[in-house]
């Protein structure tokens, strides 16, 4: 079982080498790249589109060459990266959303080929509050994946849908795929479509925290459907990001994220991918001087994990 992390705030575009090595040394052999740091989330919201995936093709191959050589001398493999988020604002221009649809999210698919990375995370498109009910939503969601299928099949990729959360009168609430078992009917049906592994899931320990999701029968019922994971921890409360364990809910330090829970999901599904730490943040939680300590106690955390799993799996 091999470990990841995502690239930002590791690698810098300046001089990747550095920073792939760092994330081998400290015991990861894969990584998240980030390619949503190339086009913020804020930025989108505030339609200020910053021209970069406006870029050729064989502009955006000459940029990302020198991570992929950098990660190729390191012994890192990129397992997935995250597709530019959101990819439709309701409330945004047209000419914002052909943007995300027509350049964005293409590119992004193009990109993953070009560094052999067979999953990009794709966020749902939020939309329940303005189309009255979440199959309104998935409809919306889904004709976009439509339209990015045979690209998908064409690149070899599997866009992984990820659970998320939202916000409704000041309270945190469910938002796109916190149903697991039509997830998994939806993923089928679009697999049996087209023949391929165009649609996946990615489970993300963190939102699932948020609006308390039970981890273990959420994903068994992902069953062979879950690609990826974003693995980090929080409060309950704020989407943090940050090192699991940080948190507890008592003086007594119960985790205020059900580990076990995980543990026994991805035990009973014999999962055998990468676990993968989306811990942006704690690289710049810490001082710089910590920053390497950091890094090695997730990797610790991760190898911890996967002896659980492993362990138990052969009984």
């Amino acid at each position: 079982m091999e470990l990841s992390v995502q690239t930002k705030n590791i690698v810098e575009d300046a001089h990747p080498e550095a920073g792939f090595q760092a994330m081998r040394a400290a015991g990861f052999s894969c990584a998240d790249f980030s390619l949503n740091q190339y086009l913020l989330n804020l930025d989108i919201y505030q339609e200020r589109l910053n021209g970069f995936f406006s870029q050729s093709m064989e502009e955006l191959e000459a940029f990302f060459r020198p991570q992929k050589r950098a990660a190729e001398a390191a012994g890192v493999r990129i397992h997935q990266m995250h597709m530019p988020y959101p990819i439709y604002v309701p409330q945004a221009s047209e000419r914002v959303n052909r943007y995300l649809w027509e350049e964005v999210a293409p590119k992004s698919l193009r990109v993953a080929k070009f560094f052999g990375c067979h999953n990009i995370v794709v966020h749902g498109f939020k939309l329940r509050e303005y189309l009255g009910s979440e199959e309104a939503e998935w409809a919306q969601t889904e004709a976009f994946l439509d339209a990015m299928a045979p690209l998908a099949v064409e690149c070899g990729v599997t866009m992984c849908i990820e659970n998320l959360y939202g916000g409704l009168g000041g309270h945190l609430v469910e938002g796109p795929c916190c149903d697991a078992h039509k997830a998994a009917e939806r993923i089928d049906r679009m697999n049996e479509k087209y023949g391929a592994e165009v649609l996946g899931f990615c489970f993300d320990s963190g939102h699932a925290n948020l609006v308390g999701l039970d981890f273990e029968m959420f994903l068994e019922a992902l069953g062979p459907r879950l690609k990826v994971l974003h693995l980090h921890d929080n409060d309950g409360l704020h989407d943090l990001h940050q090192i699991p364990y940080t948190f507890a809910k008592t003086r007594e330090n119960r985790a205020s994220t059900d580990w076990d829970g995980l543990l026994r999901g991805l035990r009973a599904i014999h999962f055998a991918g990468t676990l993968n730490f989306e811990t942006a943040p704690v690289l710049t939680a810490f001082p710089d001087a910590l920053k390497m300590d950091a890094l090695q106690m997730l990797a610790k955390i991760g190898r911890y994990w996967a002896a659980e799993i492993e362990k138990d799996a052969m009984g």
